[in-house]
C-alpha cells in the first residue's frame, strides 16, 4: 500500500508572529505590565507589514494577553482575568449540550473539598467576603436573578478562601452554569431560598470556626439540597442547560 502524506500546513504571517509573542510572554521573558515595542518597531524585527503585526496583537489581545491602559497607545502584557477565561469555558460546555445533572455532579464532587480547604486556609479577609456574600444572598434573594447571582458569589467566596488559583480558574465556569439554573430552579421553588440562607450561614460558621471537616459536610448537605430543589421544581436533570 502506497503511503500517503497531508499537506504542509503554511499559517499565515501573524499567527507566526503571534505564536513568537506568545512564547516570550509563556517563558517570562515578557511579564505581566512589561511594554512592547511599538507596532512599527515590531515590524521591523519581524521582517512583515504593520498590518501582520497589528493582526497578531488583536488575536493576543482578545485571549487577554496582551492590553492596552486606558487613554494609552502602548502595548503591555496582561493576565487573563478569570471571568474572560471562564466565559468561553462555559459557553463551550452549553454547546456540548451539558445537563442540569452533569452540573450537580461536577458541584457535588468539587465544593465539598473546596469548603474543607477554605476551611482551613481562610483569612481574616477571605471571611469577610463570605460574610458579605451570606448576609447579600440572605437581603437581596427576593428577586430570582439577584438570588441566583448572590448564592453563586457565595460559592465564588468559598472558593477564593482556598488561594488555589487551579480551582479558582477551574470552578469559575461551573458557578457561571450554576447561576442560569438556579435561576430556573428558584423561580419554581421560592421555599429554596430559605433553606439556602440556613446551609450558608452553617458553612460559614464552620469555615469562621476553621473546622474543616464540618464545612466539608455541610457543603455537601447544601450541594444534595439543590438535587431536590430541581426534583420540586419539576426539573429534568437530563434536559440540557441553555446559555
Amino acid at each position: 500500500m502506497a503511503v500517503e502524506f497531508e499537506a504542509i500546513r503554511t499559517e499565515p504571517a501573524y499567527r507566526k508572529v503571534a505564536e513568537a509573542l506568545m512564547e516570550r510572554i509563556l517563558d517570562r521573558t515578557l511579564s505581566h505590565g512589561d511594554r512592547l515595542p511599538s507596532e512599527t518597531e515590531l515590524a521591523r524585527q519581524f521582517g512583515v507589514n504593520r498590518s501582520t503585526v497589528r493582526e497578531a496583537v488583536r488575536e493576543l489581545q482578545g485571549n487577554g494577553l496582551l492590553g492596552r491602559h486606558r487613554g494609552s497607545k502602548l502595548l503591555v502584557v496582561t493576565r487573563p482575568e478569570t471571568d474572560h477565561v471562564a466565559e468561553g469555558v462555559s459557553r463551550a460546555l452549553v454547546l456540548h449540550d451539558v445537563t442540569y445533572r452533569d452540573v450537580w455532579e461536577a458541584l457535588i464532587i468539587l465544593e465539598p473539598p473546596i469548603a474543607e480547604a477554605a476551611a482551613r486556609r481562610r483569612t481574616e479577609a477571605d471571611l469577610a467576603l463570605i460574610v458579605a456574600a451570606a448576609a447579600n444572598f440572605a437581603a437581596r434573594n427576593e428577586d430570582t436573578v439577584s438570588a441566583a447571582f448572590h448564592a453563586t458569589e457565595f460559592f465564588r467566596t468559598v472558593g477564593a478562601a482556598t488561594h488555589n488559583r487551579i480551582l479558582m480558574m477551574g470552578h469559575e465556569p461551573l458557578l457561571q452554569l450554576l447561576d442560569s439554573s438556579l435561576q430556573d430552579m428558584m423561580d419554581k421553588v421560592p421555599q429554596s431560598r430559605a433553606r439556602i440562607v440556613t446551609a450558608e450561614k452553617r458553612i460559614l460558621e464552620a469555615i469562621r470556626s476553621k473546622d474543616a471537616e464540618a464545612a466539608r459536610n455541610w457543603m455537601t448537605r447544601h450541594i444534595r439540597d439543590y438535587s431536590k430543589g430541581y426534583e420540586i421544581a419539576g426539573i429534568d436533570l437530563l434536559s440540557r442547560l441553555e446559555g
